[in-house]
């Protein structure tokens, strides 16, 4: 079990210091330079009972595959680039939505992911250049 531990350690230590939501993959990629031999298999495995633990939390854009953060989250929003597909945390929120639903309704809970791109991918698209990770083929 000291494996498994020492693995779901660096999992987790690499969704608490991502400061973002990281899919399945990028958390393996992360995780891989403390844990050498980690498999995806294994990223799975342990982000369920992270998960189960309540120690991480699954963030949902239509879609697209879950990504995990840390449970230990005040209440936030995402942004998500369309260049790269990573996903970031906002930390505003515009408040009350009461004002938004038909009369009768109530708000229980909201949910806002804004969409656009990032810095990395901003400058790169308005100098015309592609970038390496966007599977688009358009400039």
């Amino acid at each position: 079990m000291e494996r498994s531990t020492r693995q779901r350690s660096a999992i987790r230590t690499v969704i608490d210091d991502a400061g973002r939501p990281l899919s399945p993959q990028e958390v393996l990629d992360a995780a891989q330079g403390e844990v050498p031999g980690l498999s995806l298999a294994t990223v799975y495995r342990n982000l369920k009972q992270l998960l189960e633990a309540g120690e991480i939390q699954s963030v949902s854009l239509p879609g697209d595959s879950p990504r995990y953060e840390s449970a230990h989250h005040d209440h936030h929003h995402h942004f998500q680039c369309t260049e790269c597909g990573r996903v970031f945390d906002v930390h505003a929120c515009p408040g009350d939505m009461a004002q938004l639903v038909p009369e009768g309704f109530t708000v229980a809970r909201h949910e806002l992911t804004l969409y656009g791109r990032c810095a990395d991918c901003a400058p790169a698209r308005r100098s015309g250049r592609k970038r390496v990770a966007s599977s688009s083929s358009s400039p």
